[in-house]
């Protein structure tokens, strides 16, 4: 039996009491007396409303491991990382990989795999694939709808997976950056209850108003906390926080705790900030998440007070699963399962020519925007040399490329400003959405090693220096290409030192130069990507040149 100041998040009262757990649920809470500000306070435990597991590069058990340390005690999962990779397959996966452990993910059925026709994925998840995904108990919704063009251009594919869902009573995620005004409201329409992809306050303000869900997301690479924040105050019905996509480094440090705390310190109300992060993700998704009720599972935290929330203790099922910062569940490992099959590269399959001509020669520039998977397009004069484009390392003007990993194709080569590399090269296997290779380098040979280093691993996160005594780093994800099979701590530190090197050696300016690498290629995301297929504008959705040659 537990004695702390309790938490009643539907009638916003706190008291000092008991709590009684029976058979992993609450059989009785007993309150002793009014709140005692000295002794500990216990709530319902912290939910992410939208993370893609894989991009922690870790497996569901080790995420788990280092998620409730943090207090948190379920997440809303879409697996449609690994299911570019393996299709059905990897989603079950992962669903049998949760099994293993007491925390509550639940897994969403991707809809959009691949998420475009205009890049290569390892498979493709259908709309009977879908329907068999949501008759399983563990898929709890349809997963972000990324293709909002065939939304609104009524998609058959596409309004198919959203009725099915409709038919299985299970709820859809959205996935709409930019998307305002009528062309919201047909998004609305549809059926489609939340979007995590608002990266303006006016953009979140006009959704919220049409009775969208705004999930506010502070991940690793995109964070639009400050930007939304605001909207608490005036939807806390309609407002939940997540990550999406958080790197195993930061998920070590903190979790949706942070948001807590950090909402709390901008004045917002402690009710307003708790239903954000535990009550309305429960409620929305109907999770099997215990709310701190009597009859409900016993799903909650204790913290030691209501300003710094410290977690002391993180429950589930009535199992302590950490205590004071140490995880209890078991460092599990997994049985990798991948599909890589691509060959060795070469510098020279890199090399761009430059158009002839007796003007200078204009390139499309992606610029990526630090904090944020939005990129703007420049138009830039190019450095040629001997009749090739190259970097202009000077002017931080890269080269960006992503290869195929599924099978043997030219890659696809464009440019990149705001990495900020001096030297060197970054080479990733996460790519969302397909999951090809992408790298970003200051020349083709640190470029092609970068990459070769990958391919080798089938899988992984690569920095490479330059010169002769220049250092390589390797970190393996041998499961999918997108995680690691082994403890979730230690790929942490390993994480670490590749990040410091990309940041304090090669000299990247970006927060998370990794994962922002890994969104390069995300085409659904305005305003320029690059998949294996080309150079793509994400508004008009279409391919567009990289060299611009005056009419």
């Amino acid at each position: 039996m537990l004695t702390a100041n309790i938490l009643n998040l539907f009638d916003q009262s706190i008291y000092y009491g008991t709590i009684a757990v029976e058979n992993g649920r609450i059989s009785q809470l007993t309150q002793l007396g009014p709140e005692r500000p000295d002794e500990p306070y216990v709530l319902p435990g912290f939910v992410d409303a939208h993370v893609h597991v894989e991009s922690s590069l870790l497996t569901p058990p080790q995420f788990a491991r280092l998620a409730v340390v943090h207090g948190t005690v379920a997440t809303v999962s879409d697996p449609h990382e690994i299911g570019n990779v393996l299709g059905v397959a990897g989603v079950k996966y992962m669903i049998e990989e949760a099994r293993r452990v007491p925390f509550k993910f639940m897994f969403g059925a991707p809809s959009c795999v691949p998420a475009t026709t205009f890049e290569t994925a390892g498979a493709t998840i259908s709309a009977q694939d879908v329907r068999q995904l949501l008759a399983m108990k563990e898929i709890g919704y349809l997963a972000e709808v990324m293709n909002f063009p065939g939304v609104l251009h009524q998609d058959p594919d596409m309004m198919t997976k959203i009725s099915l869902a409709n038919a299985f009573n299970k709820p859809v995620d959205g996935h709409a950056p930019g998307l305002t005004g009528d062309e919201a409201q047909r998004y609305i329409d549809a059926g489609i209850s939340t979007d995590h992809e608002c990266f303006t306050y006016e953009e979140g303000l006009d959704k919220a108003r049409r009775g969208m869900n705004i999930l506010i997301r502070e991940g690793s690479a995109a964070r639009n906390f400050e930007a939304l924040i605001p909207l608490l105050a005036e939807f806390p019905g309609q407002v939940m926080f997540c990550s999406d996509d958080k790197h195993p480094d930061t998920l070590a440090e903190g979790h949706i705790n942070q948001l807590v705390v950090r909402a709390l310190g901008k004045g917002h109300s402690l009710w307003h900030v708790l239903r954000a992060a535990c009550l309305n993700p429960v409620l929305h998704y109907r999770m099997p998440v215990g709310l701190l009720r009597e009859g409900d599972p016993a799903d909650y935290i204790v913290v030691n007070n209501l300003r710094e929330f410290q977690v002391q203790q993180t429950v589930i099922n009535g199992e302590v699963v950490a205590e004071r910062g140490q995880s209890t569940i078991p460092d599990l490992r997994s049985e990798p399962v991948n599909q890589f099959s691509c060959s060795l590269k070469t510098p020279e399959d890199f090399v761009v020519k430059a158009i002839v001509s007796d003007e200078p020669v204009l390139i499309r520039v992606i610029e990526a925007l630090d904090g944020q998977l939005i990129t703007n397009e420049l138009h830039l004069e190019a450095k040629v040399e001997d009749g090739q484009l190259v970097p202009d390392v000077e002017g931080d003007i890269l080269k960006l490329v992503v290869v195929n990993r599924y099978q043997d194709t030219p890659p696809a080569v464009a440019f990149i400003k705001n990495f900020g590399l001096t030297s060197g090269a970054l080479a990733s296997s996460v790519g969302h959405d397909s999951h090809n290779i992408t790298a970003v380098g200051c020349n083709d040979e640190s470029i092609c090693k970068a990459i070769n280093l990958i391919i080798e691993a089938k899988g992984g996160l690569s920095a490479v220096g330059e010169g002769p005594a220049a250092k390589s780093i390797l970190l393996p994800l041998p499961v999918a290409g997108l995680m690691s099979d082994i403890d979730g701590y230690t790929i942490a530190k390993q994480y670490t030192k590749l990040d410091e090197y990309a940041k304090y050696k090669l000299k990247s300016t970006l927060l998370a130069p990794f994962m922002t690498l890994s969104f390069m290629a995300l085409l659904v995301i305005p305003k320029v990507k690059l998949s294996d297929l080309g150079l793509f504008d994400g508004k008009t959705f279409n391919f567009v040149p990289l060299q611009i040659v005056k009419s």
